[in-house]
């Protein structure tokens, strides 16, 4: 089976990306158990807590990231050069139990998947 890797790039105001992401994140984990999931550039915004984008466009699907562990999801990775481009500590309250790692870091990580599909 290959490896799949999910990048969020879009931040979950205003755009669809997010949650269509979401979407085939959860439906491509029945099919393989091999899935890791990238939050580079404002993707990062997408693991705020408290935000409440369904006031904004009816997208409120933020939350449902955290049901990843349950999907058996636990490859996941944030840029670290990301958190600190937004002025966010990297140690911030995540939604998501996810790996901070170096832009260099995080090419090499994902390199190392198969199909590379960004959202």
């Amino acid at each position: 089976m290959k490896r799949v890797a999910f990048v969020f790039k879009s931040a979950p105001h205003g755009s669809a990306a997010g949650r269509e992401g979401l979407d085939a994140l959860l439906a491509t984990s029945a099919l393989t158990e091999d899935v890791g999931v990238f939050f580079v550039g404002d993707g990062v915004l997408q693991l705020l807590p408290g935000q409440r984008p369904g006031l904004i466009l009816g997208r409120d699907y933020i939350a449902t990231f955290r049901v990843l562990p349950l999907y058996d999801i636990d490859q996941c990775y944030l840029c670290a050069a990301s958190v600190r481009e937004r002025g966010l500590p990297i140690d911030s309250a995540w939604i998501l139990d996810v790996q901070p790692l170096e832009p260099d870091a995080l090419g090499e990580m994902l390199h190392k998947f198969d199909v590379v599909l960004t959202f």
